[in-house]
């Protein structure tokens, strides 16, 4: 569930949330403020390190980078100053193809692919809200992980800007990612199966 900071029904921006020294991360959605607590469960920090590396040793030698949380990414609308920007989110993995986007503050732009490991507390948000955002900000890629039920839901973005019918995968899969030619991920070991060989 939300937790809206400290005033109800207040829209908060990208300068407001910098002024915010909490422990606990933050996120917000048209310019509703989101709590990340509580920490991630082991289960979803094992599934979140499998997935990062598998696309961190693909892309090694590559112009794409992939970053993990806490990472910013931040999707003003167009000409609206950085600063006024009512949409900051943290993805649990995203992928970033134009550096142009990258600054010391994290990303400034649509990312080209982005992950959320799904918990408990955060099953509507990453289902509804994010893939709202998400889809109306033409991120090409966004899949949705399931660490319970060990399922992974992808999303691609299609001609007409919408999202299509989604993709879902078991962890006895493997996932040839469209957007990364090449590249290959394997479920086994996400969601602690034995790794394959590829």
């Amino acid at each position: 569930m939300p937790l809206l900071k400290n005033e109800q029904d207040r829209i908060f921006t990208y300068k407001d949330y910098l002024t915010w020294n909490d422990n606990e991360g933050w996120e917000l959605i048209d310019g509703v403020a989101y709590s990340m607590a509580p920490s991630p469960s082991v289960n979803h920090q094992r599934v979140a390190m499998e997935l990062g590396r598998q696309f961190a040793n693909f892309l090694s030698d590559k112009p794409c980078e992939v970053f993990s949380v806490p990472f910013d990414v931040r999707l003003p609308e167009t000409n609206e100053d950085d600063e006024d920007s009512k949409n900051v989110v943290q993805p649990d993995i995203v992928v970033i193809c134009d550096s142009s986007k990258l600054d010391e503050k994290g990303c400034k732009g649509v990312p080209d692919l982005t992950i959320e490991i799904v918990s408990p507390a955060s099953a509507s948000i990453d289902n509804i809200k994010k893939m709202d955002l998400y889809e109306k900000n033409g991120v090409k890629e966004y899949w949705i992980v399931h660490p319970i039920y060990k399922i992974v839901t992808i999303y691609k973005i299609m001609e007409n800007g919408s999202y299509g019918k989604p993709e879902i995968y078991s962890e006895k899969d493997k996932i040839e990612v469209e957007l990364l030619k090449e590249l290959t991920v394997d479920l086994g070991p996400v969601f602690g199966g034995k790794r394959g060989h590829t």
